[in-house]
């Protein structure tokens, strides 16, 4: 039996034990194409507790439920047609769906942070299908890193952000998406986006029709998703978004053009301007550059197109949190 607190490179033993910590109540650290989940049995109370406490997270922040198909998520919540339409579309893949949670799905009621809903994702990454499969259960995984930080798109940013309060990381490498699942709320009378993500309000809009977005909830509402904190995904030193100009001291995180003018350092999230590229390199490109040294961090415009609706919203949660 391998120490708690241990990293993994993925493989059949290591995915099989993996899935044994999980029935035992652990936590176990492993990659969808999104980002790193934490995962516990969210079934178990004690095991989703212990999510919350090792990410000292608000305990009124929902966590998403991660399963292997559609067939699996319908015991767990209630579909409508056009939540199935959504699942067949975009299942596997980075969507999560928030629906009435089912009477007698068995979930922890801790999952859903009090509220008569759950969130519900099909991730496509292979080590995360395999990892469910052999659980053979719903997996509760939010980011896999302390609330508030820079998300995790590789086993190292866990290590770093979370020491070892996993029992277990999975090492799959790196993250091909490097974004949050988009979140759509299909439980009131019009669909509503909670967070942006890889999937598009372009792509949901050509199913559901027009949808409202309710990706910053009002002050005194209570989060119906992950990612609704105002000050969230933050870096330890300040962050200035939209901006072209370069300030002493600080590090640049450039879009297509580079700028111009003498940075301390420049990282390109895209030298071509492609948003895609850019989603998977935004949390690495902020953790690297989220250093002392540096009197903060400044971002080139991103368009609001798209994707970029996503890494935008991100970037506007980080600079959020040094306003005060």
């Amino acid at each position: 039996m391998q120490a708690l607190g241990t990293t993994l490179t993925a493989s059949d033993e290591a995915i099989s034990m993996a899935a044994e910590y999980l029935r035992d109540g652990r936590l176990v650290a492993f990659p969808t194409e999104t980002v790193y989940g934490l995962g516990a049995d969210a079934r178990n109370d004690d095991a989703v507790a212990r999510i919350f406490a090792a990410k000292d997270r608000p305990s009124f922040n929902p966590l998403i439920v991660h399963i292997a198909d559609l067939a699996g998520a319908e015991t767990l919540g209630a579909f409508n047609n056009l939540a199935r339409s959504l699942a067949e579309r975009f299942w596997p893949g980075p969507l999560s769906l928030v629906l009435p949670r089912l009477p007698g799905s068995g979930l922890s009621l801790l999952v859903s942070a009090g509220l008569d809903t759950v969130a519900l994702r099909v991730p496509a990454h292979p080590l995360a299908q395999d990892l469910l499969a052999r659980f053979g259960g719903p997996i509760a995984a939010p980011s896999a890193n302390r609330a508030g930080e820079v998300s995790p798109t590789t086993a190292a940013h866990v290590a770093d952000s979370l020491g070892d309060a996993p029992d277990l990381i999975l090492d799959g490498g790196e993250c091909t998406v490097g974004l949050e699942s988009t979140v759509i709320d299909l439980c009131g009378a019009r669909p509503a986006i909670l967070r942006h993500g890889a999937v598009t309000r372009e792509q949901l809009e050509k199913i559901l029709g027009p949808i409202e977005d309710a990706s910053v909830p009002d002050a005194d509402q209570k989060p119906r998703s992950p990612g609704q904190i105002a000050k969230h995904y933050a870096p330890s030193i300040p962050l200035r978004i939209d901006v072209s100009d370069i300030r002493p001291n600080e590090a640049f995180v450039a879009f297509g053009e580079p700028p111009k003018g003498d940075a301390t350092i420049v990282r390109n999230l895209s030298p071509s301007g492609d948003v895609v590229e850019a989603a998977a390199r935004l949390f690495a490109t902020l953790r690297e550059l989220d250093r002392p040294e540096y009197a903060g961090i400044a971002v080139a415009p991103v368009p609001e197109t798209g994707i970029g609706r996503a890494i935008n919203d991100r970037l506007r949660r980080a600079a959020a949190a040094h306003k005060d």
